[in-house]
């Protein structure tokens, strides 16, 4: 599959694993149970951000990336996004841990794991394994915005406030 662009359908049939956030399991040591979340079926019907990430609790993602959603993410509802995701090849006890040590709450970001970078490299947005630093947003099942940062280190185009600007 060639990457994803405005105007494309999302895939029919991505599929992430997540562990929900529940407030018994809510310190960062703690660890709840990984299940198949299917993006295509949840996201069809509704306005989503996704991120991605090369790694969770790396230097830039952590201090540029995810720190600006986590900032925005008043300003994404009001422009119509009902769901931001954030996805990284790192496991479903890792992602889940990045969210609890941001402190990040409840559904309000999801913290999905692409195990082995498996949707990022179907749309060729991955390196070694691991996935891509990019922003897609998807608006009832249609792509209106992708697009990947080229520059190592950088956080423009994937960004909080690119993604603002293409809402």
């Amino acid at each position: 599959m060639a990457p994803l662009k405005a105007g494309d359908s999302f895939p029919g049939d991505i599929s992430f694993q997540y562990i929900p956030w529940t407030e018994d399991k809510g310190d960062v040591t703690s660890c709840g149970i990984p299940i198949k979340y299917d993006a295509s079926k949840e996201w069809a019907d509704k306005k989503v951000v996704l991120f991605s990430v090369p790694g969770a609790f790396t230097p830039t993602c952590s201090v540029n990336h995810l720190p600006g959603y986590i900032t925005n993410l008043p300003q994404l509802k009001e422009k119509g996004v009902q769901i931001v995701a954030v996805v990284a090849s790192n496991d479903a006890f890792v992602m889940s841990a990045w969210g609890k040590a941001n402190q990040v709450t409840g559904d309000d970001i999801l913290f999905l794991s692409d195990p082995d970078a498996k949707f990022s490299e179907s749309i060729g947005w991955a390196s070694g394994g691991r996935t891509g630093r990019y922003a897609i947003i998807i608006d009832h099942g249609k792509v209106t915005y992708a697009d990947i940062e080229t520059k190592k280190g950088a956080v423009e185009v994937s960004g909080a406030d690119a993604v603002l600007a293409h809402l």
